[in-house]
């Protein structure tokens, strides 16, 4: 991932562009969080990012600073679903005759 400061963006002179390892622009870090992320990339701060997962505004990404590397969280496994309780009752289906 690459994150691309917009010094001249005309919506926010703050935007910082983030893109995937192909070149392709997945969207902005929210205007929160840009004008953080842009005094850091400003002073040199080592800054890397990683891919989380698809979302219906763009992407989640994660971010690391100096030297350290950015971590995906486990994912943690659905519990299974509960055992019926009782006897299983079969019921005639309404035909609605």
């Amino acid at each position: 991932m690459d994150l691309v400061p917009e010094p001249k963006n005309p919506v926010d002179e703050h935007a910082i562009a983030v893109f995937s390892a192909r070149g392709v622009q997945l969207g902005y870090l929210t205007a929160e969080r840009a004008p953080w992320i842009g005094g850091m990339l400003k002073n040199g701060r080592e800054i890397a990012a990683v891919f989380q997962a698809q979302a219906s505004f763009g992407a989640w990404i994660r971010v690391a600073f100096d030297g350290e590397k950015p971590f995906l969280p486990s994912i943690a496994a659905a519990p299974p679903p509960p055992e019926p309780v009782g006897p299983r009752v079969e019921r005639d289906f309404d035909w609605g005759c």
